[in-house]
C-alpha cells in the first residue's frame, strides 16, 4: 500500500521551530520529487517548497524562503521541512506530497501534478 506519512507537527510559539518529516512506504522515495503543501483555514492549499529526485533542484515559495529548508535522505525513504523563525501566518495544515517528475520543482508546486498526498500534520503557530 502507497503511503506517504507526515510528522512533526504542533504547537509553537512565534520564533519557534519544528522539523516536520514525510515517511514513505510502499514505493521507492528516490523515484518522487516531493513538495510540502500547506492549507490555512478558509485559504487554498498552496506549495511551498519542493526536492527533487536527487536533490540537486529545490523550490521555496518567497513567504517561506530563507527560513525553511527542504531536504531528504532518500536511504531511509524520507523527506524533511526544517521550518525556524515561524509566524503566526504558517499556522496550516501541512501537507507532503509525490510526483514522478523533477519538473514539479522547477516552480511553486501545484497540486495538479501530485500522485501521491500525505493525510496532513498541523502546525499551529500561536503565543
Amino acid at each position: 500500500q502507497v503511503q506517504l506519512v507526515e510528522s512533526g507537527g504542533g504547537l509553537v510559539q512565534p520564533g519557534g521551530s519544528l522539523r516536520l518529516s514525510c515517511a514513505a512506504s510502499g514505493f521507492t522515495l528516490d523515484s518522487y520529487a516531493i513538495g510540502w503543501f500547506r492549507q490555512a483555514p478558509g485559504k487554498e492549499r498552496e506549495g511551498i517548497s519542493c526536492i527533487s529526485m536527487s536533490a540537486d533542484s529545490t523550490f521555496y515559495l518567497d513567504s517561506v524562503k530563507g527560513r525553511f529548508t527542504i531536504s531528504r535522505d532518500n536511504a531511509k525513504n524520507t523527506v524533511y521541512l526544517q521550518m525556524n523563525n515561524l509566524k503566526p501566518g504558517d499556522t496550516a495544515v501541512y501537507y507532503c506530497a509525490g510526483a514522478p517528475s523533477r519538473r514539479l520543482c522547477l516552480k511553486q508546486p501545484h497540486y495538479d501534478d501530485i500522485e501521491y498526498w500525505g493525510k496532513g500534520t498541523l502546525v499551529t503557530v500561536s503565543s
